[in-house]
């Protein structure tokens, strides 16, 4: 598996265990629809909140959650309808973002941005 690829799924790793350290219960990770993955699904007082996860080693080229394009947006969004409707989900969604920064292989800094977008 190429590093970028690495990096991502212990992006993902942290960013579920940061959830549930905070009281989310984690549903899914890596939850496919047909056109489209949520890397976390979580659930936190009857909210489902989906979860796009950006992991970087550095700042370089900007925060990794400018890097949620219109897009993947869209693509959370059909994905989450898809859930909903798996599961019967009659409350509240939420669409974050959990970007994390590496400053070296141990050390990094998570921002949690909760209600990052919402479907049009």
């Amino acid at each position: 598996m190429a590093s970028h690829n690495d990096l991502g799924k212990r992006g993902e790793e942290i960013a579920a265990k940061y959830l549930e350290d905070r009281g989310y219960r984690i549903l899914n990770v890596n939850w496919r629809s047909a056109r489209a993955e949520v890397d976390v699904i979580a659930e936190l007082n009857g909210t489902i909140v989906f979860v796009e996860v950006k992991t970087r080693s550095s700042v370089d080229f900007g925060q990794p959650e400018d890097f949620v394009s219109y897009k993947k947006e869209r693509q959370l969004e059909f994905a989450s309808s898809v859930y909903i409707e798996m599961k019967k989900h009659e409350g509240e969604i939420r669409f974050d973002i959990i970007a994390i920064v590496f400053e070296n292989k141990d050390l990094y800094k998570i921002n949690h941005i909760e209600d990052a977008f919402w479907p049009s």
